[in-house]
């Protein structure tokens, strides 16, 4: 599949070819959903007694954390998806 700017991503095993922009996406998904997996394991953790003030530090911490990386993936998709909408304008 080609993109606006005709460029072409490598295949990637199981998978079909696809542009950077995709495999950017598909990058920041798993980064997001490796960070939603902390969250739930240290919610699991403190929803089973385990309370102490560290577990709840630490959840702060990795939910401050997926609030940042949340935002960043939605302003890196934002600014590469305008580029790419100027690009294709001008060709």
């Amino acid at each position: 599949m080609h993109n606006d700017t005709g460029v072409r991503g490598n295949s990637r095993a199981g998978g079909s070819s696809s542009s950077w922009y995709e495999a950017m996406s598909r990058a920041w998904g798993q980064t997001l959903d490796q960070q939603a997996t902390k969250i739930t394991e240290l919610s699991n953790v403190i929803g089973q007694g385990g309370d102490q003030p560290s577990n709840v530090v630490q959840l702060t911490a990795e939910s401050l954390r997926m609030q940042f990386l949340s935002n960043n993936a939605s302003t890196s998709q934002n600014s590469v998806g305008q580029a790419l909408e100027t690009l294709g304008r001008k060709q």
